[in-house]
């Protein structure tokens, strides 16, 4: 009986040692898989950066460009005196215009350039006006004048370009005139010239409205 008893109690024994070391030995090799994954996770970046895989390349949807074109005349540096000394700020002048028949003339003072800039931009567009192009030219000869300048504008025939300079040529071309005679007269600041464009630009009037004034239609008067 005690040699069966410890046959029973050896069995016994030899099954936990035997349970134990599959625990170990799983316990271990889940160990060797955690260790493989980390090493996987490391060298996954490592792969990626020797051109394992693409990297993935974000389009965005091109924005479509505005009709709208601004052009810069002059930038001036503008002091004013004020009680403990001298306040300084510049003045931006930008012509705004689609090159359709709407342009307009802008004028900004600001601590700041681009500041100045954006408020001139913002002012031009409040002051447009319709310009009457009559086959890349204007209808009729007419004199435009702001303060002390004047400027003289003239149809031209196609293929002539535009013949003008400075502001002039500015408010000419972003007006979508093609072909047309200037000169400007009296003063030669930029602000006064351009003015004296648009207030020129804005007393033009289309055939069909002169037409319609006399009472005759365009042929007749065209001939």
């Amino acid at each position: 009986m005690t040699e069966e008893k410890l046959e029973g109690v050896n069995e016994v024994e030899v099954t936990e040692e035997t349970s134990v070391v599959e625990e170990n030995t799983a316990e271990e090799a889940a160990e060797v898989v955690v260790d493989e994954a980390v090493v996987e996770a490391t060298e996954a970046p490592a792969k990626r950066q020797r051109g394992g895989r693409k990297k993935r390349v974000e389009t965005h949807e091109a924005k479509p460009e505005s009709e709208w074109k601004e052009q810069v005349v002059q930038i001036s540096r503008v002091t004013k005196v004020v009680k403990g000394g001298k306040k300084l700020s510049f003045r931006a002048i930008v012509i705004v215009g689609n090159k359709k028949g709407q342009v307009g003339v802008g004028c900004a003072k600001a601590a700041e350039v681009i500041i100045a800039i954006q408020k001139a931009i913002a002012d031009g567009r409040k002051n447009l006006i319709t310009v009457p192009i009559f086959k890349t030219t204007i209808p009729h000869p007419i004199t435009g004048r702001s303060g002390a300048g004047a400027v003289m504008l003239r149809p031209a025939s196609q293929g002539t370009g535009i013949i003008a300079g400075g502001a002039v040529r500015s408010v000419l071309e972003l007006a979508g005139i093609e072909n047309i005679l200037s000169k400007s007269l009296g003063s030669k600041s930029p602000l006064n010239a351009a003015n004296a464009t648009l207030e020129a630009l804005k007393a033009l009037r289309p055939f069909n409205e002169v037409a319609k004034k006399r009472g005759l239609t365009m042929a007749e008067l065209l001939n």
